[in-house]
């Protein structure tokens, strides 16, 4: 009853009606291809755009070069916020925001790991753009920032909607009451 008088409403987000947690979230962040990037610039405002990116033992990592808008944001310790998001109508829609920092990668060996990533991801053996994409980003000085999130918020509406499926309508024989 006290609810019905109250005049206060929960707004239900889709991150609350079909959360997106834990391992799920992080099969789903592997398997999709683009992350929507926003970091702050020095003046405040955001630079903004799509990136790939690579996910190992739950981090997100990005392959940026080194001149780009977003390394020097990174390299400021500025803030970003991304998106991954999927789906074309509402029972497909999913997502994960993220907010946090980001850091260089300095280990060596991790960069070679997160290169043969990049390349299982996105490219095959023969890939008619694989070697201008890694030979393009060793001559700009391609690194790979891994992100620190401070906030991820993830929704799966696939989780809601229930998928079309034809009804056999075969009971087994002890099921005498309910033949068809």
């Amino acid at each position: 009853m006290a609810l019905l008088e109250s005049s206060a409403f929960v707004e239900v987000t889709a991150s609350m009606a079909a959360p997106l947690r834990g391992k799920k979230r992080w099969a789903y962040l592997k398997n999709e291809k683009t992350i929507r990037l926003a970091s702050t610039e020095k003046d405040g405002s955001i630079y903004l755009s799509s990136l790939w990116y690579v996910v190992q033992k739950e981090t997100i990592y990005l392959p940026i070069d080194a001149g780009g808008r977003h390394a020097v944001n990174f390299d400021e310790k500025r803030s970003f916020a991304a998106l991954v998001d999927s789906g074309d109508e509402y029972a497909t829609v999913a997502g994960v925001r993220i907010i946090g920092t980001a850091t260089k990668v300095e280990d060596p060996v991790l960069f070679d790991t997160l290169q043969n990533l990049v390349f299982d991801k996105y490219f095959y053996e023969g890939h008619p753009y694989a070697e201008p994409y890694f030979q393009f980003g060793k001559a700009v000085g391609r690194q790979y920032y891994s992100l620190s999130p401070s906030k991820m918020i993830g929704w799966d509406c696939r989780e809601t909607a229930a998928p079309q499926a034809i009804e056999s309508r075969e009971l087994p024989e002890f099921v005498k009451d309910r033949r068809i």
